[in-house]
């Protein structure tokens, strides 16, 4: 008989129905027997126990919330009688002990690969060090006032230069009428794009009276390859077009002539995102990318974890794992720095997750937060990075950025990952800068939405996890070696959006 329940963790008193189940339905797991008390959804949570009024409701092992009302042995477990625990105010403390562990483990796993020999992958080698996955020509309006021009030069490049990535423009609003932290963050951004190795060649392009002024923005850039990122003032063209036309003509020449060579898997930088999460987000899509992470950071490669508000609730189980106490206090900082974000502007920190979270099964932020921290698995925490900042540091960091799909896929792009791995049970086109894994929670979303889908991890519901992980693993080598194109990457789906938190002028 196939298995209609799991329970997470042995701590926990829910488990999660992998179908829907009618009311009636009786069930064991983990030798408890229940009858359900109502219909209840797939991916939707079932009390195990009787559950006092105020007591925590218990999944992966920690409070997921507590129960505004007695919940029965069998009922269903969801916003109708669990609710929130979070507070905007919070203590932490260090698991010194605990993280020795963490890295212990990742030590005997770097070890291991020390011994058989780390995968290889195909890219691009940059001058500076870096390495790129992709070789595109890429357009970055230092101002919105060139967007449509940004778009002629992006059209007009696909249909004669012949770039086997493409030629792609970053189009956006800003990079004028902003003050303070915001301007500074479009600069961050788009300097971030202006010096990714996925980009071959990059034409920059301002108007000529904008606050981010090309001057200015060239002094930011700092050191640059001359021959790979060129500059263009539109106010200072007869004609923006032609000379457009003209110089990315003359990046297409450079772009042509570079070729891949095997490099260690060691040297990516993979970037994680969750989108549209359901009930089977922690069970499969989760934990599979968490698993990836282990092996990518044991490698010696480097992870990307964002989306602060959705470590709301789950944050501790990130301190537990920082490195040492100096990056513990570097993730309070980040979590309360961002709390403050959302006080500040009269808002509760707990206000997720949305409403299709919670068609598929997510009950309150710690439910979906508990899940979505697993994409960390359980490598050890190197490092944090403020908005914008570039991954230089080996090993698992922390992004300061939103939870918004299109502005944290885009922060992780300027921040240097080479493709973002983007877990979804709801299903979504989006896709970032860079290469956009969508890997589905359940088999039914990989099989609806198969022109979304690059991998279902749904298969753990019922394969062998270590087959399926192998199988991962095989499509990231594949996708970073450029022989497979993402979904996104096939649909032309890909954009880009900037955190934005003050003044417009």
């Amino acid at each position: 008989m196939a298995q209609k329940l799991i329970r997470i963790t042995d701590r926990d008193n829910v488990a999660v129905a992998l179908e829907s189940l009618p009311q009636g339905s009786v069930l064991e797991i983990d030798g408890i027997t229940l009858t359900t008390g109502s219909n209840i959804p797939a991916g939707h949570k079932v009390a195990l126990f009787d559950i006092k009024e105020g007591e925590s409701v218990v999944k992966y092992g920690y409070p997921i919330g507590y129960a505004k009302c007695e919940i029965r042995k069998g009922d269903w477990v969801h916003t109708i009688n669990v609710h929130t625990a979070l507070k905007e105010e919070a203590e932490y403390t260090y698991d010194a002990a605990y993280a020795k562990d963490c890295v212990a483990e990742m030590d005997a796993k770097k070890k291991s690969y020390a011994s058989s020999g780390i995968p290889t992958i195909k890219a691009y080698e940059r001058k500076n060090g870096d390495i790129g996955i992709r070789n595109s020509i890429w357009i970055v309006p230092t101002v919105g006032c060139v967007n449509q021009i940004s778009k002629t030069l992006e059209a007009w490049g696909n249909e004669n230069l012949g770039i086997e990535d493409g030629v792609h423009a970053w189009v956006h609003p800003f990079g004028c009428s902003q003050l303070g932290d915001d301007h500074e963050n479009t600069r961050k951004i788009l300097a971030g794009l202006v010096k990714h190795p996925n980009a071959g060649g990059v034409l920059v392009i301002g108007l000529g009276c904008e606050n981010n002024t090309m001057e200015s923005f060239k002094a930011m850039l700092g050191e640059v390859d001359e021959e790979r990122i060129k500059f263009m003032v539109c106010q200072e063209e007869t004609d923006e077009i032609e000379s457009g036309k003209k110089i990315l003509s003359q990046l297409a020449e450079v772009v042509k002539k570079d070729q891949r060579t095997a490099l260690p898997m060691s040297r990516l930088i993979v970037g994680m995102k969750c989108g549209g999460s359901d009930g089977f987000s922690g069970i499969t899509a989760n934990p599979l990318v968490g698993r990836f992470t282990n092996e990518l950071v044991a490698m010696g490669g480097t992870a990307i974890l964002t989306e602060v508000p959705e470590m709301f609730g789950a944050e501790q189980v990130l301190m537990n794992r920082a490195e040492n106490e100096a990056v513990f206090e570097d993730v309070v900082s980040m979590i309360n720095g961002f709390k403050h974000y959302f006080t500040s502007h009269g808002q509760v920190v707990y206000e997720n997750p949305s409403p299709g979270n919670k068609m598929g099964g997510i009950t309150t932020l710690e439910d979906k937060s508990l899940g979505c921290v697993q994409k960390g698995g359980r490598a050890p925490v190197s490092g944090v990075l403020k908005y914008g900042e570039k991954a230089t540091r080996k090993g698992m960091n922390l992004l300061t950025g939103p939870g918004n799909d299109i502005v944290s896929t885009t922060v992780q792009s300027a921040s240097g990952a080479h493709m973002i791995l983007f877990t979804t049970g709801r299903g979504t086109p989006l896709g970032a800068p860079v290469p956009t894994v969508k890997i589905a929670t359940n088999p039914q979303l990989a099989e609806k939405k198969a022109n979304w889908i690059d991998f279902n991890a749904g298969r753990l519901l019922s394969e062998d996890s270590e087959t399926v992980l192998d199988d991962f693993i095989s499509l990231i080598q594949a996708i970073a070696s450029g022989t497979i194109k993402t979904k996104n990457e096939i649909n032309g789906y890909s954009e880009i959006s900037i955190l934005k938190d003050g003044v417009v002028l």
